[in-house]
């Protein structure tokens, strides 16, 4: 069953939202304001038609979010999410639904429909996920993040590219926590989930090997989990233990891997189809890929080059 859903945005940043009448699925929890897909509608007609039915707003503009999948048992569901950036009218439930503006930070999980919840997450995190590359020391690690912090990479992954002693270790990863948390961004650790005991960070990027030998989610639902994925299989591991996103690659070439076999973008967009969560393309990626990404379903691009610089 084709639903549009509005994610609609206002010029502080909070997102509307509105309660779902108590004899309806998921009666009484809060949800994304929206509504069936008629028979020929396009997305864009089917959110502008339901967002003037039930808020009394006109649709100015709008961009795709994210598609989500989710099967409740009785029914199933796809999620055909829109960011409304520009709209007229003052929202109001003209079915006498109550409605919100939350802040995305604000908003609790469990006061959503379980479909709802990817689209916090997604708008949760940004377009730019940064993998720290090499560096010459110190000074150079902390200048090239904090430069890539500053042209807009909210979401980072502390990867090191050189042998550093536990001391060393600990000192970086504190100058990047603390770099990110003076942005406002997403500090992640690279590597086992026992790192998260020893270093304070936002969270934890998983290889695919380590992906496939959890049995369940790794790390508490207060920390940040992504994993790095490859194929299907991979993808559903992924789904089973609840990351919260994916980096999927390689998409493109790259020059570390000459010749290796890449997805295209074609088979990108088939196994985002897939995903329960957001998605970031990896693999060749370039800031002038942000739009290709976007337009195949990704949440955004992740990139050591793109961001870190060479």
């Amino acid at each position: 069953m084709p639903v549009a859903v509005g994610v609609i945005v206002d010029e502080a940043g909070r997102v509307l939202v509105a309660r779902r009448a108590g004899d309806r699925h998921q009666g009484g929890l809060w949800e994304f304001p929206g509504g069936k897909l008629e028979a020929g509608e396009s997305v864009e007609v089917a959110l502008a038609r339901e967002l003037q039915e039930e808020l009394g707003i006109r649709v100015r503009q709008s961009e795709p979010l994210i598609r989500i999948h989710h099967d409740y048992g009785d029914r199933r569901v796809l999620l055909e999410v829109r960011k409304v950036t520009a709209f007229e009218g003052e929202a109001r439930g003209r079915e006498g639904q109550p409605l919100r503006w939350l802040a995305p930070a604000d908003m609790q999980a469990a006061d959503f429909p379980a479909a709802n919840r990817p689209i916090i997450t997604a708008l949760r995190l940004p377009s730019a996920y940064l993998i720290t590359g090499r560096f010459a020391d110190a000074a150079d690690f902390r200048q090239r993040l904090e430069r890539a912090l500053a042209e807009g990479a909210g979401l980072v992954q502390f990867r090191p590219r050189v042998e550093l002693t536990e001391k060393e270790y600990a000192a970086l990863a504190g100058t990047g926590l603390e770099a990110c948390r003076q942005r406002g961004a997403i500090f992640l650790l690279n590597g086992a989930p026992e790192l998260l005991d020893r270093h304070a960070a936002d969270g934890l990027h998983l290889n695919s090997h380590q992906l496939m030998a959890c049995e369940a989610r790794p790390v508490p639902a207060d920390k940040w989990l992504c994993a790095s994925v490859h194929d299907g299989q991979e993808l559903a591991q992924a789904n089973r233990i609840g990351v919260d996103f994916i980096v999927l690659s390689p998409v493109l070439p790259t020059a570390s891997h000459p010749g290796a076999p890449t997805l295209g973008w074609e088979r990108f967009a088939a196994l985002t189809e897939q995903a329960a969560c957001p998605v970031y393309a990896l693999g060749g990626m370039q800031r002038s890929h942000l739009e290709q990404a976007r337009a195949r379903g990704a949440q955004g691009i992740a990139s050591i080059g793109a961001f870190w610089g060479r």
